[in-house]
Parts: C-alpha cells; structure tokens; sequence
C-alpha cells in the first residue's frame, strides 16, 4: 500500500515523462503497483475480499429476535441452533447484533418532552426511604405529587403504600392545591392497577380506583410498563423530596416530621426556581394554573374503609399498623373484625362495636381506654412493709379431691 502523498508524487513523475521501471526503483514499488495507481487516476485504498458469513441472509430474522428477547443474545443463539440447525459461538451473535443492540439502547432511552396545559395533569408516585424518628430508624412511604403545568409539589409521609394511603394522599394533594385537575398520571402499583398489557397498552384499573376517580371527577391514566419516566416530573420529585426534603435529617415525633413537610414545601419547593420553567412553582400556579382546576366545593373525603380481622393480644390490644389499640378484656384471644374509615378505628365483636379509637399517625403508640381493663387492674400496693392485721392471706386448705402418690404409682408400675 502506497500512501496518498506517494500516489501524487508518482502520478507526477508519469506527468514528466518518467518510466515505470524508473518509478518503481525510486518509489520501493512493482511495476504493476505503478501501473494501477495511474490506470486509476489517483489513490485507490486497499479493499480486503469479504468472505461469506454464516450468518448471511439471516439480518431480518436476527433483528427480529433480538427485540422479542429485548437483548438477549444467548437466546437468540439458542432460537437459531434449534429453528435453523446452525451451529454459531455466543461471540458471533453478539458481533452481529451490535448495531441492533445500540439501537435498542437508544430506543429505551428516548424520551418525548411534552408540556401539559394548565390543570390538565397531576403525576403522583410513592418513593421509599429510612429516616430516624424518636431516635429509632423507621421505613418511610412519601407520597409525592407534582402538578404538570406549575411543577408545584405536595409531599405526605405513610406508614405503608396501600391504596388507602394513595387515596388519603391524593384528596390530601387536592386539598393542598385546592382543586381537583382533568387526569391523574399514577404508576402500575398493584393497589390502582390490576392488569396493563405492554404490547396493546389496554389497562384494567382496580374498581375501587374508578369509583374514587368517578366520584372527585377525574380520569385515571397509567404510565406505560417500565417506562417510568413517561410520568418523569414526578419521578424527578420524589428524588427531590428524599435528597433535599428527607436527607441527613432526624425526627423527635412522627408530627414533627409532618411539620418539617409543610415547612418544607412552602418554604422551599414552592419558592426555588424552576430548572426546566425558569420560574417558582407557586408564582406558575398563581398565576395560570389555580384557577384551572375544578373546585372541590366543600366535598367531603371519599371514605376509603379498611376491614381486617384482628386477634386480641393478652395484653387486651389489638396491632394496626404496629400500633395497639385497646379492646375489653374478657375478649382476649377472639377474634374481631376492624373497621379504618375516616380517621376512626371501630371494632367488632359478632356484628357489635365493642371499641372506637382515633387513628393514630406515629409508630409504636397505645391508644388506651381504662375501661377496657377494668376488672384486671389491681389496686396500688399499700407503702407500709407488712400488711396490717387481718389482711394475711388465708393458707388454702388442702384439696379434699387431691389423690394419694399411693394411686399413681400403680398406674406407672412403680414407685417415685
């Protein structure tokens, strides 16, 4: 292979009328070399023969099974050895499905940008985490709503990710915002969704879902299976809440944390500027985006109804939600059926309420009525160190019933 600048030198040394043997002395080339540069007119780059491929003629079909296995180049292998008997290492399939493997990277990655119209949307997620409250670690459910057009955030911490949390949250995001938008934008938690089809995006929602849509009058939208970030505002939010909101902070009481939330919120999310608007979340909503949003007009909550069966503990409680609530106590041991609606906790003994608490929010707590133990709680002990006369317990006289060691030594053939 001769270089560029060589083929140019040689081409102008024909030019003057230089033999080929002569070049071809000077230039450290054959003749036959010399002969193609100029019968080409100009540098030609060496072309290595292509050899024929095993997998020749096979394109279409390798880049169909490549996105059925959405990758997987082993089982592609495995799909052309049994289909076409053709026998090819891991190694061949993967040079050959390199380009189609970098498309499908490309694919899963893009993302359309789409900005919503005032009160249309609201992304809603949950996103987990640990913080230390009381001095103790505590798992921690933050759900976190983003309306679409403002970017102004609501954030509420739960116990747990059950669709009564999602319901509380949402009519809690409602009421913070103060009306209620066109769609709700939710992921495929099993507690909303109880089938989405990838491949033809059909969606069953869970019926108690659409009963509460229908009711606060709005239309329920899934995101698309795995592809989290089509709700990618609110994606962004929950990591927004746990890193800024949540990290490096402790917690005296569960209603200390709640009080942070609200600080936080009104303090911080709603005033920061807005990387992608270029403006703050609550001057966007003020100005476009309340008025946009269908009033709640006084609605009371939608009522979601939690019932459990419980079994009453020997300490005459209850647990929910690693909380004790106290029931009477000639009940321990039954079972009772328990009833969470409205911020109240009844339980039911054979149809009858044999108790009613206030839920508690925090973790760990005993909600006590004293009359539920009345009868099994003994009076103080009196502070003198001998009981006075008279108040000596009786020695029991021995069981007349009691039968002699004589009997149960002939029944186990033997003496004690």
């Amino acid at each position: 292979m001769r270089t560029p600048d060589e083929v140019a030198a040689m081409l102008q040394l024909v030019a003057l009328g230089v033999s080929e043997r002569q070049i071809a002395r000077d230039l450290g080339c054959s003749r036959r070399a010399v002969r193609r540069y100029v019968a080409a007119g100009g540098y030609v780059s060496y072309r290595k023969p292509r050899r024929a491929k095993k997998l020749d003629g096979l394109e279409e079909w390798l880049r169909e099974r490549f996105r059925r296995h959405r990758g997987n180049a082993d089982v592609v292998r495995q799909d052309l050895e049994r289909e076409t008997g053709l026998t090819v290492s891991l190694r061949t399939i993967e040079r050959a499905v390199e380009p189609l493997r970098q498309a499908l990277r490309a694919e899963a990655r893009a993302t359309l940008r789409f900005e919503t119209p005032p009160g249309h949307q609201l992304q809603i997620d949950f996103g987990e985490t640990r913080v230390v409250i009381g001095g103790e670690p505590v798992r921690l459910y933050l759900f976190v709503a983003t309306l679409g057009y403002s970017r102004r955030l609501f954030v509420r911490a739960f116990q747990h990710e059950r669709q009564s949390a999602w319901f509380d949250g949402i009519e809690a995001a409602f009421n913070h915002f103060g009306g209620v938008p066109q769609e709700v934008l939710l992921d495929n938690a099993r507690a909303l969704v109880d089938r989405h089809d990838a491949a033809t995006r059909e969606v069953a929602f869970n019926e108690r879902l659409l009963a509460f849509a229908r009711y606060w009058g709005f239309r329920p939208r899934a995101c698309a299976p795995h592809r989290a970030r089509t709700k990618g505002k609110d994606e962004r939010g929950v990591g927004y809440v746990k890193h800024n909101a949540i990290a490096g902070h402790g917690f005296a009481s569960w209603s200390d944390l709640e009080a942070h939330l609200d600080w936080w919120m009104r303090e911080v999310a709603d005033q920061r500027v807005h990387g992608t608007t270029g403006e703050a979340p609550i001057a966007r909503f003020v100005r476009d985006e309340a008025a946009a949003l269908r009033p709640l007009n006084g609605r009371p909550p939608f009522g979601q109804t939690r019932e459990l069966i419980r079994r009453v503990q020997a300490d005459a409680t209850i647990e929910l939600d690693t909380n004790a609530y106290s029931v009477p106590w000639r009940l321990i041991g039954e079972a009772v059926q328990v009833v969470v609606a409205g911020g109240r906790i009844s339980i039911r003994h054979h149809g009858d309420e044999v108790a009613s608490h206030g839920e508690t929010s925090g973790r760990r707590q005993r909600v006590i009525a004293a009359g539920h133990l009345a009868g099994i709680i003994s009076r103080p002990p009196l502070a003198t160190s001998e009981p006075p006369a008279g108040l000596l317990p009786a020695v029991a006289a021995e069981p007349e019933l009691l039968r002699p060691l004589s009997e149960y030594e002939q029944v186990a053939g033997g003496s004690w």
